[in-house]
């Protein structure tokens, strides 16, 4: 049992607000999910830097020097800001590869969370009050986001164990439930070319994503694929640079509800998630169908 939350913002006044609005809607599902949480916040994608999220287990040893030494690599000015055991690295976008090469040569220890435009990924075991409180989620603004409280019951409970996971530039999806086929799948993704750093089925799910949208597929295709191509149980919420995505599997046992005004969609596994957003009583609630696409993109709201 795992607790998931998504909040795709319509109204831009609300966007200074998303990280307090996401840490909220994700502390409420604390008992869903006792043992690790996470959030993914997409901000501004505009201007001509992207961003590398990283993670290590001894930030005091490994993000020391990381500047310099990564700026003299690409040959370029970076800058890096510290958040407790996790950095951001901004730097050109046209640098982007160059520097995820860089910081895995040079710092072996430290795990890239995310990379991309616009998403920042923070996770770590713990409660999810303890979570947004370290990386001071509640201060930070956005134009979606979505979050994840886990309850491990097929994998340790690590940081690269927690949600979300992200496999490609700009995406990461949460999951609640367990699929059947990942081993198959797995082995199928990597003779394609995909890494994985986990056992965890849910890195599976976002390796899927990820390969299908690289064969020219939108958000919304990959996920139907998923419908026919994943087997067990799940409720995915995805993010993308633009894009919000959610859908089930056909027998939907999973919980699951979400809600549209005209500022916002929301999604939670629970409707007690969505209680304190603003003008939701006046929203509309429903349950998401099963084996059912659910897809916004900010490119396409008016």
């Amino acid at each position: 049992m795992c607790g998931i939350v998504g909040l795709f913002l319509k109204d831009k006044s609300l966007e200074p607000e998303l990280g307090a609005l996401l840490s909220s809607m994700l502390v409420t599902m604390t008992d869903r999910g006792p043992d690790s949480a996470g959030i993914a916040i997409y901000g501004d994608a505009s201007g001509n830097n992207a961003k590398i999220t990283i993670q290590s287990a001894n930030p005091k040893k490994d993000f020391a020097g990381l500047e310099a030494e990564l700026g003299q690599a690409v040959g370029a000015p970076v800058t890096i800001q510290v958040k407790s055991t996790h950095a951001v690295i901004t730097l050109a976008k046209d640098l982007l590869d160059t520097g995820k090469a860089a910081v895995s040569e040079l710092r072996p220890n430290i795990r890239i969370m995310s990379s991309g435009d616009a998403i920042e990924i923070y996770k770590e075991t713990g409660l999810p009050k303890d979570v947004v409180s370290r990386f001071a989620v509640n201060s930070m603004a956005g134009t979606h986001g979505i979050g994840h409280t886990r309850m491990a019951t097929e994998s340790a409970v690590t940081t690269l164990g927690a949600h979300p996971f992200s496999t490609g530039s700009d995406q990461c999806l949460v999951h609640n439930g367990s699929l059947s086929n990942h081993n198959n799948l797995r082995r199928e993704l990597k003779r394609e070319g995909m890494t994985f750093e986990t056992e965890n089925d849910t890195e599976v799910a976002a390796a899927y994503l990820t390969a299908e949208m690289a064969k020219g597929k939108n958000l919304g295709q990959a996920l139907e694929g998923a419908v026919d191509d994943l087997d067990g149980f799940f409720t995915f919420v995805v993010g993308t640079k633009s894009g919000f995505g959610v859908v089930r599997d056909a027998i939907a046992c999973k919980p699951a509800v979400m809600a549209e005004t005209d500022q916002y969609v929301a999604f939670g596994s629970e409707y007690r998630a969505l209680v304190n957003l603003p003008g939701i009583e006046n929203a509309r609630v429903w349950e998401p169908e099963p084996a059912t696409v659910y897809f916004w993109d900010h490119q396409k709201v008016a």
